[in-house]
C-alpha cells in the first residue's frame, strides 16, 4: 500500500469549498440528529443518503475507512470496570518478567532468541483480556495468543503460580523438561497452549474457523455455546499472510459476533514498518469494512482527549492523515521535542494546539493500544456487538518501554539483550520496586503472597472462571464406536465385486453416521466435488450446514439427492478452499479439548491438494492433538486418468511420514480400507490417542476381495503376505510388494514371472511404508540403546528375512517406499511415479512412469541376475516380449 492512503484521507478534508455556508447547514443539521437521536439515527441517514447516492450513479471511489482518530468518543466510553492504578503496577511487572525471561536466556546460554518487542506493545491489550474479558473453563472463550508474545503469558502465569522460576529461567530450553517453548504449542505444553499460532497467518484462519464450528455444534444441539467467544490477538505484519485474510468474508457471511480480532497495530514486522509510505490501520479497516466486519479503531490514549476537545476544525485529524507509518515510527522513536517540530509545528494550527504543553507532556502522549481505558471500551463494544465479528484495530509502539534500546526501533523484533543503562531506564519508567542490584542481576519480581496485586490477580482470574491458557486433555463423553461388520462388510466379504476404495470409504461412512451413538458426532467435510466423491447422497441424508438454513427452492429439488441446506446440517460442504476445510477439520479434530466433545472429523479431497498446499496446517494440526481423518481421494500419479500434471498426487505419503502423529496409510483393496480405518477409530475415539490419520483412496474400480484369515494385525502394521506365486522349488524366487492401486499390477507381475521365466515370488501388500519405517526405526533405536537386552524385531524383519530380493512399486515416488530401505537386509528395488504428471489413460501413465506389471517383472530380473541367480539375458528377452522402450527417458527427466 502506498501513500495513496494518507492522500485518500487527506481529501476528505478539502482544502476549497465552493459554498461554506451550505456546508455548514449539512453539518449542523447532522449534528443535531446524532446530538438529538444518537450515532445510530445518524448512522441510518449516512446509510440512506449513500443508497441514494448509489441509486443516482455517485460514487466517490473512496477506500471505506473512517478519520484516524478513535472509534469510541470520550462521551461513549463508560467507567473503567477495574483498578487502573493497580492493573497498570501488575502489567509493568509482566512486562519486566517477559523482558528478563528473554534476556537472561540470551544472556547465559548464548543466541536462544526470543521477544521482547512484540509483547511490550502488546501488554494492556492482554491485561485488559485477562482481567476483564477472557473467560476460563469448558464454557468459556478460546483465545489465539500471539506468538511472539509468548514471554508476557508465561510472565503472568508464574505471577499466577502456574510456573516456576527454573519455568521461566529454562525458557527456550525445553530438552531437559523443565523450560518453555518458544511459541504455543500444544504438543510442548499439553496442559497449557490450547491453540498452536507460531506459524503467521495460521491464527486468525483457525479462530474464524473455530468460532464458526462453535456454532455448528450449537446449532446441531450437540454443546450449547451462547456466550462463549473467540478472541485473537494478532499483529498488523501477520495481517500481509493469505491465510489471515482468506477467511473474513465467511465470518460475516455467517454472522459470526462470536468472534473478535484484536490486531496489535505497532506498525512494525520484522525488518521495519508494515506500510512504511501508507497507513495500515487504513488498509486494514478498509478490508475489514469490506469483508463485513465491524471495526473499532484505538489509536489515541486518555492525553490525547482535551486537544480533540478544542481542535473544532479537526486540525489534528489532517495531520493524521498526511502524516505515514515511516514517519509515525519515527515519531514514536523520538523524544517530545522532536516530535513538536516534526509533527505539531509543521502546520500553524496544530502548533497552536500545543502550544501551552512542555515536551515531557508531548512526550506522554500514548497510543490507544496502551491506555487501558480505551481498551477496555473497545473490548466492550465487541463483545455487545451482535450480527458481525468485530476487529479491534489497536494502535501500540513496538518495544513500548524499552527506550532507545527498541522502542519503534526498525531492530525492536531483533532485541534480545539490553545494556545495564537500558534496563534501568525501563525499571525507572514503569516504577518498577527492584533495587540496581536486581536489576543488574537480572532477577524475577513476584509481589507477596498477601500484596494487593497478587490478591487481585487472584480475584480477577476467579471472577472469569480460573486461570488461562489451560487445555483439557481428554474428553469424558465418549461415543462406542460400532463392530466393523456394521459399516463394512460388504468389504470385508466383497467376493470380487467391483468398487474403488474411494466408494468403499463413502459407504462406509455412510453406515457410520446412522450408527445412534457415534454417527451424529462424525463431521464430513469436503472444500468442494462431493458428487465426484460420491457423497451426494449424504447431502438429503444429512443436509449441509448452512446457520440461515435454505432460503431458496434448489434446482434439483425433484430429485432423489437433491442439494438440502439446513441449519442443523452435519455435512460442511466448504466451497472451493482447501485452507478453510483443513481449518473446520481441525475445530472438528480438537473439539475434544477445546470444547469438551469428542467430535470424529472425516475430511475427504483430491490428495493432491492437501500435504502440498496446506501443509503448514495439517502440521498445526498436528501440534494441536488433532484426532480424525484426512481421507486423500483421487489419489496415486496414475488412478487420475486425464487430468494430469497439478492434480495427480506422487507425494504426499513422503509428506505424512514426516508428521510424527499422523498415520499413513494407503491401501489396495475396500477390506483393508475397513480395518484401518476400525483401527483408528478405536484409537482416537475409545483410547483418546493423540494421533490422525492420513489415508489415500482412488477412484478406479476394480474386482474387490475378501479379508483373509489372520491378516488384521498385518494391516495396521502396514504389510502382509497376501500369497505366493510360481513352483514351491523354484530355483530363483523375487518377494514383490505393492500399495494402493499399484498392487494389482504386482500382483500381475508375479504372475508373469511365473508364467514366463519359472520364477518364484512371495507378494506383499504394504499398507503403510511409513508405519513399517517408523516401527524398524525403534526396533532399531532400542537394540543399539540396550546392547545386553534381547534383540528386538521389527515387523519388517520378521516378515522379510533371507536374501532373496525386495521389489516395492507405488504409485509415489520412490522415496516413499524408500522410507524401509536401511531396515532391509537383502538387494531393495523401488518402483515409483517420480517427475511430472501426465494426462492420458492408466495404462499409458504406469508405461510411462514404469511402474506397470511388465517393469516390475524387468526389475525383478534385473535384481536376480545382480545376484547371480538368472542370467542377463532374460531381460533383453522381457523387453522384447513386453514392448519395452529401452530409449524412452525417465519420468523425471522430462
Amino acid at each position: 500500500m502506498t501513500a495513496s492512503f494518507s492522500l485518500d484521507a487527506a481529501r476528505a478534508y478539502p482544502v476549497a469549498d465552493p459554498d461554506p455556508i451550505e456546508t455548514r447547514e449539512w453539518r449542523d443539521s447532522f449534528d443535531a440528529v446524532v446530538r438529538e437521536l444518537g450515532p445510530e439515527r445518524g448512522l441510518f441517514l449516512l446509510s440512506q443518503l449513500e443508497d441514494q447516492a448509489r441509486e443516482q450513479g455517485i460514487f466517490s471511489g473512496h477506500q471505506p475507512f473512517s478519520a484516524y482518530r478513535n472509534t469510541i468518543p470520550l462521551e461513549r466510553q463508560g467507567a473503567y470496570p477495574g483498578d487502573l492504578a493497580i492493573e497498570e503496577r501488575i502489567t509493568a511487572i509482566m512486562r519486566w518478567n517477559a523482558l528478563v525471561m528473554v534476556v537472561r536466556a540470551n544472556k547465559a546460554y548464548g543466541e536462544l532468541g526470543g521477544h521482547i518487542a512484540s509483547y511490550a506493545s502488546a501488554a494492556e491489550i492482554f491485561e485488559v483480556g485477562f482481567n476483564h474479558f477472557f473467560r476460563a473453563g469448558t464454557d468459556g472463550d478460546l483465545i489465539f495468543y500471539q506468538p511472539h508474545s509468548a514471554p508476557g503469558i508465561y510472565a503472568r502465569a508464574f505471577l499466577e503460580g502456574r510456573l516456576s522460576e527454573e519455568n521461566l529461567s529454562n525458557y527456550r530450553q525445553e530438552v531437559g523438561g523443565q523450560g518453555l517453548c518458544s511459541y504455543p504449542h500444544p504438543w510442548l505444553m499439553p496442559d497449557f497452549w490450547q491453540f498452536p499460532t507460531g506459524s503467521m497467518g495460521i491464527g486468525p484462519m483457525s479462530a474464524i474457523y473455530q468460532a464458526r464450528f462453535m456454532r455448528y455444534m450449537d446449532h446441531r444441539g450437540l454443546r450449547p455455546c451462547e456466550g462463549r467467544h473467540v478472541w485473537g490477538v494478532f499483529g498488523d505484519g501477520e495481517m500481509d499472510e493469505p491465510e489471515s485474510i482468506g477467511a473474513l468474508t465467511l465470518a460475516a457471511r455467517e454472522g459470526l459476533d462470536n468472534l473478535t480480532f484484536i490486531i496489535n497495530c505497532n506498525l512494525q514486522r520484522l525488518d521495519g514498518p508494515v506500510r512504511g509510505n501508507g497507513q495500515v490501520i487504513q488498509e486494514l479497516e478498509s478490508l475489514f469494512t469490506g469483508a463485513g466486519w465491524n471495526v473499532i479503531k484505538v489509536l489515541w490514549g486518555s492525553e490525547w482527549d482535551p486537544l480533540f476537545a478544542r481542535d473544532d476544525k479537526h486540525v489534528l485529524l489532517r495531520r493524521f492523515a498526511q502524516t505515514v507509518d515511516g514517519e509515525y515510527q519515527n515519531l514514536g522513536a523520538k523524544d517530545g521535542d522532536y516530535n513538536r517540530q516534526k509533527f505539531f509545528d509543521l502546520d500553524p494550527e496544530s502548533q497552536a494546539l500545543v502550544a501551552h504543553m512542555s515536551d515531557a507532556e508531548i512526550n506522554a502522549l500514548k497510543r490507544g493500544g496502551h491506555d487501558m481505558r480505551k481498551l477496555n471500551a473497545a473490548f466492550a463494544a465487541a463483545k455487545a456487538h451482535k450480527g458481525r465479528p468485530t476487529v479491534i484495530l489497536a494502535k501500540t509502539k513496538k518495544g513500548y518501554g524499552m527506550g532507545g534500546a527498541g522502542e519503534s526501533r526498525m531492530t525492536a523484533h531483533q532485541a534480545k539483550k539490553l545494556d545495564i543503562e537500558a534496563l534501568i531506564e525501563f525499571r525507572d519508567r514503569f516504577s518498577l520496586p527492584l533495587s540496581d542490584e536486581a536489576v543488574t542481576s537480572l532477577q524475577f519480581y513476584k509481589p507477596a503472597d498477601d500484596s494487593p496485586e497478587m490478591a487481585y490477580i487472584k480475584a480477577r482470574r476467579e471472577g472469569l472462571g480460573g486461570a488461562m491458557p489451560a487445555r483439557q486433555r481428554k474428553a469424558e463423553d465418549m461415543p462406542a464406536v460400532p463392530a466393523l461388520s456394521s459399516h463394512a462388510e460388504f468389504a470385508l466379504s466383497a467376493d470380487g465385486k467391483e468398487m474403488s476404495t474411494t466408494m468403499a470409504a463413502v459407504r462406509m461412512l455412510g453406515g457410520l453416521l446412522k450408527d445412534k451413538q457415534l454417527g451424529p458426532r462424525i463431521v464430513p467435510i469436503v472444500a468442494d466435488e462431493a458428487r465426484t466423491f460420491g457423497m451426494a447422497n449424504l447431502f438429503r441424508q444429512i443436509g449441509i450446514y448452512a446457520p440461515g438454513g435454505q432460503m431458496y427452492e434448489p434446482e434439483d429439488a425433484g430429485s432423489m439427492l437433491y442439494y438440502k441446506e439446513s441449519k442443523d446440517g452435519q455435512l460442511l460442504e466448504e466451497g472451493i478452499t482447501e485452507a478453510g476445510a483443513i481449518s473446520s477439520w481441525v475445530a472438528a479434530a480438537t473439539s475434544y479439548s477445546a470444547h469438551g466433545k469428542a467430535m470424529l472429523p472425516f475430511y475427504i479431497y483430491y490428495s493432491m491438494f492437501g500435504f502440498q498446499r496446506v501443509g503448514d496446517l495439517i502440521w498445526a494440526a498436528a501440534d494441536q492433538r488433532a484426532r480424525g481423518f484426512l481421507l486423500g481421494a483421487t489419489a496415486g500419479r496414475t488412478t487420475l486418468g486425464g487430468e494430469g500434471l497439478q492434480h495427480q498426487d506422487g507425494t504426499s505419503h513422503v509428506m505424512a511420514s514426516m508428521v510424527p502423529n499422523c498415520r499413513a496409510y494407503d491401501p489396495a483393496y475396500a477390506y483393508e480400507l475397513a480395518v484401518i480405518m476400525d483401527h483408528g477409530m478405536r484409537r482416537m475415539m475409545e483410547e483418546q490417542v493423540d494421533e490422525f490419520y492420513y489415508v489415500t483412496v482412488m477412484n478406479e474400480n476394480y474386482a474387490q476381495p475378501s479379508l483373509p484369515q489372520g491378516v488384521r494385525d498385518n494391516i495396521v502394521k502396514g504389510l502382509y503376505k497376501l500369497g505366493e506365486n510360481g513352483p514351491a522349488k523354484a530355483e530363483a524366487r523375487v518377494r514383490l510388494m505393492g500399495s494402493g492401486t499399484i498392487q494389482r499390477e504386482v500382483e500381475a507381475a508375479a504372475a508373469l514371472l511365473s508364467e514366463d521365466f519359472g520364477i518364484a515370488s512371495d507378494v506383499f501388500s504394504a499398507t503403510s511404508f511409513s508405519e513399517l519405517a517408523r516401527d524398524a526405526r525403534e526396533a532399531e533405536r532400542f537394540n543399539r540403546l540396550h546392547p545386553e537386552a534381547d534383540p528386538r524385531e521389527s515387523h519388517l524383519a520378521s516378515l522379510l528375512p533371507g536374501k532373496a530380493p525386495v521389489i516395492a512399486a507405488t504409485d509415489y515416488v520412490r522415496a516413499y517406499p524408500q522410507l524401509i530401505a536401511p531396515h532391509i537386509d537383502a538387494r531393495f528395488v523401488t518402483l515409483g511415479t517420480d517427475g511430472f504428471g501426465r494426462s492420458d489413460t492408466r495404462t499409458a501413465l504406469r508405461r510411462f512412469f514404469e511402474v506397470d506389471r511388465h517393469h516390475i517383472v524387468l526389475a525383478a530380473l534385473d535384481a536376480l541376475a545382480k545376484e547371480g541367480t538368472v542370467e542377463r539375458k532374460l531381460l533383453a528377452d522381457a523387453i522384447t516380449r513386453y514392448g519395452l522402450d529401452a530409449e524412452a527417458p525417465a519420468s523425471w527427466s522430462c
